[in-house]
């Protein structure tokens, strides 16, 4: 098994998302709102893709390609950290179409956000949330992360 997660893993290409990823991006993301219960105008993907795509803006993005098709994304930005005075990492938005799980996506494209982070700023750290029912998700995290005992809290505006 282990043998075959490598080889799948090894397929996998992460590279940052580019303006022609536009397509492939849009289904993903509209699979990722559908995933969680939302379901996304054309107005707000409209948005978050000016968001993502734009070089001067706090969000950036990485896509996963397994088999030469786009599969994956990852949202990130970095902040400041008040703990520690350094640069913290925040992974925003995190999706593998359902036919790619399994393959190494998630993983590929966390291990590429945490060595970009760790080149950028090694005393910082990445951090995400997760639904607390996405059991298949917190099965990946739980081997390239630490588990938290921080509880979120939200305030809707």
């Amino acid at each position: 098994m282990t043998e075959e997660r490598d080889r799948a893993a090894a397929s996998v290409v992460v590279r940052p998302l580019r303006e022609h990823d536009a397509a492939a991006w849009r289904r993903l993301f509209a699979e990722y709102g559908a995933f969680y219960g939302s379901d996304f105008s054309d107005e707000v993907l409209d948005r978050v893709w000016a968001i993502v795509v734009d070089p001067a803006g706090a969000v950036n993005a990485f896509v996963g390609e397994f088999d030469g098709e786009v599969v994956g994304f990852a949202h990130y930005r970095s902040h400041p950290d008040t703990f520690s005075g350094e640069l913290d990492w925040f992974l925003d938005d995190l999706y593998t179409a359902e036919a790619a799980r399994g393959h190494g996506v998630a993983t590929a494209l966390i291990e590429r956000l945490t060595a970009k982070a760790r080149a950028t700023a090694p005393h910082g750290s990445l951090r995400w949330i997760t639904a607390a029912d996405n059991a298949r998700a917190q099965r990946v995290y739980d081997t390239v992360a630490t588990r938290t005992t921080w509880v979120t809290y939200e305030v809707r505006l």
